[in-house]
């Protein structure tokens, strides 16, 4: 004892030792909902820090330079390569879509890849890695290194010989690791590695060829800041069309994405924390309810209000933190499994990561959010005298103000927590005020339930009667139970909303009807030649070509007042066209799958003042109009064009699309070639499609051809690997939601004893009790369906549309089948729970009450 004569806490904690149960019996719902809530917090917390760090850590070996500068359709003149190397050491080379050929006659193979030429000093960071474990730099002479696939679709083996362009190679190795790969985005085939003049000597950089000329330096001095070099850069050389990017951005798509899991995850945490919590009270009030005859005796022998708190604090921490750690082990333990399914859209680390910085901050918010749930029933029970506490199944104790305080400051500390360590602070005060907000609605429902089915008819079927009766009379457990199945069922919504949106986006964004070929590089005076070869072999087949080339947007607006990209700080929200070079084409008719919304389409004989048709998204970002101007750069050179007419264009059609469209007047004599899309027949089969590839590449050895087939089924990858990781992080809400549940119907089952044991005893049978049952829960779970149909559908939409930027396009169909499912949950768990109550012995439960 104290000298105040209360207990100390070692005396408490032998008190509580005893009466602890080694398997944490009436503590387990608390124990899951810490360990479900700080796990998801641990392996999100977790994978995110390990990829942030390997982007922070390995920029310059992403990207291959401090700094990249990215031009099409040229290479850089040897003034602006002198300018760029005064910074460093520079390596350049040149990227494009081309056709490797293996083979001769009917044996030859064609297939389409990447070729990625670079210079000697490739890479400036990192080191190329063959499949047979060697490190080597770039190649040299005719030797080419492949990924896998290039030489799988080749049929060709190390030492083989094969044909680009014109030029023979020699498959030197097999790729395992290449440096700068992620840096090179998505991939329209298998890269194949060769030396910087090998695209030159094969004929493939024609006038008018699509390929891009990259250009990374190495800075002498690691303290310059990129930013400054760029600006230095784009004042020396204005009209350049310069895309740059630095060793901080080597991957703005991985970045983005990351930020994007990021944001989604850290809401899936603060909602598992939420439903946690929930879970939390409920399951520390049933436990401390269930204790209520040992509290009693305690105090009935001398035990004060503070040496119940201490008892019971200890208890319950005990079982916070096993369920703690528990959580932070299984965390680590689930990274690896995260991060498979994230392999090859980040770069993510094999094997356990251990971050210390995230399984604290995971530590401290399950701790932090165990007690603050479990203050208030805590302090509700030593605050009465042992009389209150031994009839407080039959007369339900009052609440306690001191304990709404408590429970108030700690969730305010949580909150506090969350916006000082979050990166997305708006994100996570908008979230955390909308489950606050929720929290309440829930709390003024299950009131608005009680006072409804306090002043409906009462029904003349008695089991009905009796239900009803539940829902309101004094002491039931409506109000805990509304916020529990609420968020319950929301989180059921939540998985199938986030689920069939991502599905819904696989099928609208990656269709499965689309073109069999895009050709690209076909000669302006070798259109008819192409469509002969294709339509000799399949006359039914679809070809559309149009004139493709690059050209960047340097200045745009009023035609007194124009604005220079170079001069902007930062790009409007989503005026991504204004970055760096984009495709552009001239036509003298609406392209297909456009729709004109605004101004006119100039005819075909037009030869006036240079025009062009921009796109209604790009114009309401910068705030264009009919008759503002572009400045539009092509080669280096600058050509203002007026703004005839605004269209619409449907982004899911696989034909070409594009952003701006020139009257062939403006741009149609700077150099180009012509992009095809070319549908065959449904007969075609692949033998024949086969021998049409050679000849192409035969008859235009610089022209490259994309089999679509192959590109959307890794576009479908990708973005499957999204609804996976997704998935299981969203799964973690259900699984809290669903502990909640069992939670909460198990709390009302133990105060259901004494009432069931008096319907017993006045003659009720089993079945009436189990009908009267579902009854109460059937009722409370059809008011809550429409509440978290509106809830889970709104967090849904948040993250579907605000941080994937997807389209929201759930599958309602499955949405309300799993919703479904959630009420038919609801209805076995009430079922579930109310049998141990029908295995109460009357004369015992009596005595125990």
């Amino acid at each position: 004892m104290s000298e105040t004569g209360d207990l100390t806490w070692s005396g408490a904690w032998r008190i509580a030792r005893r009466d602890l149960n080694a398997r944490f019996r009436g503590l387990r719902l608390l124990l899951v909902c810490i360990f479900l809530g700080t796990g998801a917090l641990a392996a999100i917390g977790t994978l995110t820090a390990a990829i942030e760090r390997e982007l922070a850590a390995s920029g310059q070996v992403l990207l291959g330079g401090d700094l990249e500068v990215e031009v099409w359709q040229r290479d850089l003149t040897p003034e602006e390569q002198a300018a760029l190397g005064e910074y460093g050491t520079l390596s350049g080379g040149t990227r494009l879509q081309a056709m490797a050929t293996a083979g001769s006659g009917d044996d030859s193979r064609a297939a389409p890849v990447e070729l990625k030429a670079v210079d000697d000093s490739w890479p400036l960071y990192g080191t190329l890695t063959l499949a047979d474990g060697s490190e080597t730099g770039a190649p040299t002479g005719t030797d080419a290194y492949l990924a896998r696939g290039a030489l799988d679709r080749l049929e060709i083996e190390i030492g083989d010989r094969f044909t680009v362009g014109t030029v023979e190679l020699t498959a030197a190795g097999v790729i395992e690791n290449e440096p700068d790969r992620l840096s090179e985005g998505f991939q329209l085939g298998p890269t194949v590695l060769v030396a910087e003049q090998v695209p030159l000597d094969g004929g493939l950089l024609q006038p008018g060829s699509l390929y891009q000329s990259k250009y990374r330096v190495a800075f002498d001095d690691l303290g310059e800041d990129p930013e400054v070099i760029e600006e230095e850069l784009t004042a020396a050389f204005p009209n350049a069309g310069f895309d740059f990017r630095s060793r901080d951005r080597a991957s703005p798509g991985a970045d983005r994405f990351v930020r994007q899991m990021s944001d989604f995850l850290t809401l899936v945490g603060l909602a598992a924390l939420v439903i946690a919590g929930i879970g939390i009270a409920g399951g520390v009030s049933s436990y401390l309810d269930a204790r209520r005859t040992s509290i009693a005796t305690l105090k009935v022998l001398g035990a004060s209000s503070r040496d119940i708190v201490r008892i019971y604090a200890i208890q319950i921490g005990v079982a916070a933190f096993i369920g703690s750690a528990a959580g932070l082990a299984t965390g680590v333990l689930i990274t690896p499994l995260l991060g498979s399914a994230l392999e090859g859209l980040l770069p993510v680390e094999s094997g356990f990561v251990i971050e210390p910085a995230p399984l604290l901050l995971a530590g401290a918010y399950g701790l932090l959010v165990a007690f603050a749930f479990a203050a208030a029933p805590l302090l509700r029970a030593r605050s009465f005298p042992a009389m209150a506490l031994m009839r407080s199944r039959v007369v339900p104790l009052s609440r306690d103000k001191r304990a709404l305080v408590a429970t108030a400051a700690g969730i305010a500390a949580i909150c506090a927590l969350a916006l000082l360590t979050t990166a997305q602070p708006l994100l996570s005060g908008g979230f955390l005020i909308g489950a606050g907000g929720a929290l309440i609605a829930l709390a003024a429902l299950g009131l608005l339930i009680q006072y409804i089915a306090r002043r409906l008819p009462r029904p003349s079927n008695p089991l009905l009667r009796s239900a009803l009766s539940n829902i309101h009379r004094p002491g039931a457990p409506t109000g805990s139970l509304v916020t529990a199945l609420g968020f319950g069922l929301a989180a059921f919504v939540l998985l199938a909303a986030i689920q069939s949106a991502i599905d819904g986006n696989i099928q609208s964004r990656v269709p499965r009807e689309a073109p069999d070929y895009f050709v690209l590089d076909v000669p302006v005076d070798g259109k008819d030649r192409f469509e002969e070869l294709i339509t000799t072999r399949y006359p039914d087949a679809m070809i559309r070509t149009v004139p493709t080339m690059r050209g960047s947007v340097l200045a745009y607006g009023p035609q007194d007042s124009m604005i220079r990209v170079a001069d902007l700080e930062e790009l409007p929200e989503g005026a991504w066209v204004l970055r760096g070079e984009r495709g552009i084409t001239y036509a003298d008719a609406i392209p297909e799958g456009n729709r004109v919304v605004e101004g006119e389409w100039w005819d075909e004989t037009y030869r006036g003042e240079p025009l062009v048709s921009i796109d209604a998204e790009f114009a309401e970002s910068v705030d264009l109009a009919i008759g503002d101007y572009l400045t539009i750069g092509i080669l280096g050179t600058e050509r203002d064009v007026r703004i005839a007419n605004i269209r619409e264009i449907d982004w899911e059609n696989m034909g070409f699309n594009f952003t701006l469209v020139f009257s062939s007047n403006a741009i149609a004599d700077a150099p180009h070639n012509l992009s095809a899309t070319v549908e065959l027949s449904d007969t075609a089969d692949t033998q024949a499609q086969g021998s049409l590839l050679r000849d192409l590449v035969q008859e235009f050895p610089s022209s490259s051809v994309v089999e679509v087939g192959e590109v959307l089924t890794e576009a479908r990858t990708i973005l499957q690997q999204v609804s996976l990781a997704t998935l299981a992080a969203a799964a973690v809400a259900v699984l809290a939601g669903l502990a909640v549940l069992m939670g909460a119907i198990a709390a009302a089952r133990a105060a259901r004893m004494y009432d069931t044991v008096v319907l017993r005893v006045l003659g009720a049978s089993r079945r009436q009790i189990l009908l009267m049952q579902l009854a109460e829960y059937g009722l409370i779970a059809l008011a809550l369906a429409g509440v978290a149909l509106a809830l889970g559908s709104t967090l849904g939409w948040v993250i579907i549309t605000q941080l994937f930027e997807f389209d929201w396009l759930p599958d309602w169909g499955e949405v309300l089948a799993v919703l479904g499912l959630g009420l038919f949950m609801v209805l076995a768990f009430a079922l579930g729970g109310s049998l141990p109550l029908l295995r109460a012995k009357p004369a015992q439960a009596l005595r125990e009450l």
